[in-house]
């Protein structure tokens, strides 16, 4: 029994069966680090996430950011938490996230402002979007409307068109700032009208709207849901809306399609954006709450009240949506000159 004891313990000892249960062992340990990592996916999300607006707090962006937040909380059981990371016109915010780990930890709520203008009016874009981010979601999309002070003569776009070829460079039109959608969308128009008009850049729109109020500023294209008040009180004249059809908000304004003068549609959009890598269970998870944030009753209902849509495109055109987009403004604020200098 002695003999056969040291023949078991000699074999035991011996390098090949060492090989052996060191392979055992091995397959033993990627089979259990395989299920941890399976279940860490559908899991998801097993901890609070951190959503990254680029504007500062009570601005469209963080609103819109902060209500789809709440959404994706109650809908995840997690905690969806708004960071306000503010600078560069929304550079800062949307580079933190295009470097970020690609873990569906770190989201981005973006739009057209960061994804689409900035791509087209900067050179040194920090971040490529359609190469660092991936869509998971549009929310929402918002028409602008050209406003006119009160007193400006005239009470269309027709008899404006009129009124500034007769005085040109005599008048002005304002904006929330250089390399803003007011600003941009506003140089196109404008000169796409054939209108010789001086820009009168603010820091933010409220500032451009008190000097329209106080009669100094002639004209301004500005987002429906921040001059429409405005408009509704009378103090401020409606001449025509950017969207594709009229707004509800607004019905008896036309579009700027529709007064046969210029070819000109645009929204405000917003979506929700998570970096490139992101695992494809990550990425399913968070589009199919999206998509029941798309079909919330009181979540549409907000975003009508504030003048815009609920915007729904599905996934497999997120990218091409994206890319239109971009090419289509970059294409126009190449003919038009239009630049943050």
């Amino acid at each position: 029994m002695a003999k056969n004891r040291k023949r078991r313990d000699r074999a035991a000892a011996s390098p090949v069966n060492r090989s052996m249960l060191y392979a055992f062992a091995g397959t033993l340990l990627a089979a259990a680090l395989g299920s941890t990592t399976l279940h860490a996916a559908d899991s998801y999300p097993s901890r609070p996430v951190q959503m990254i607006i680029p504007f500062a707090a009570g601005g469209p962006t963080d609103i819109v950011g902060r209500v789809m937040g709440a959404k994706m909380s109650g809908l995840l059981g997690q905690q969806f938490i708004v960071e306000n990371k503010t600078g560069a016109g929304g550079n800062i915010g949307a580079e933190a996230v295009a470097k970020a780990a690609p873990d569906g930890y770190t989201l981005l709520v973006g739009g057209i402002f960061n994804m689409v203008m900035n791509r087209a009016l900067l050179k040194d874009l920090p971040y490529e979007p359609l190469r660092d981010f991936v869509p998971l979601g549009y929310i929402s999309a918002y028409p602008f409307v050209l406003v006119a002070r009160a007193d400006l003569p005239g009470s269309s776009l027709q008899e404006l068109v009129q009124y500034a070829k007769e005085r040109p460079g005599k008048l002005t039109y304002g904006s929330a700032g250089l390399g803003t959608l007011q600003h941009v969308w506003g140089t196109i128009l404008f000169k796409s009208l054939g209108l010789d008009m001086v820009h009168v850049p603010f820091k933010g729109a409220p500032a451009a709207h008190q000097e329209m109020l106080a009669g100094r500023l002639d004209v301004m294209l500005d987002n429906l849901s921040a001059a429409k008040h405005h408009v509704q009180a009378g103090r401020l004249k409606a001449l025509a809306v950017s969207s594709a059809g009229r707004s509800p908000q607004l019905d008896g304004v036309p579009t700027l399609n529709e007064t046969g003068l210029v070819s000109f549609e645009g929204e405000s959009w917003f979506a929700l954006f998570a970096p490139a890598g992101t695992p494809g269970p990550v990425l399913a998870t968070l589009r199919s709450a999206l998509a029941g944030i798309n079909r919330d009753a009181e979540f549409a209902g907000r975003v009508e009240r504030d003048g815009g849509r609920v915007l729904v495109i599905p996934p497999e055109r997120h990218i091409a949506f994206l890319r239109e987009e971009i090419e289509r403004w970059s294409s126009l604020v190449t003919r038009y000159n239009v630049t943050v200098d």
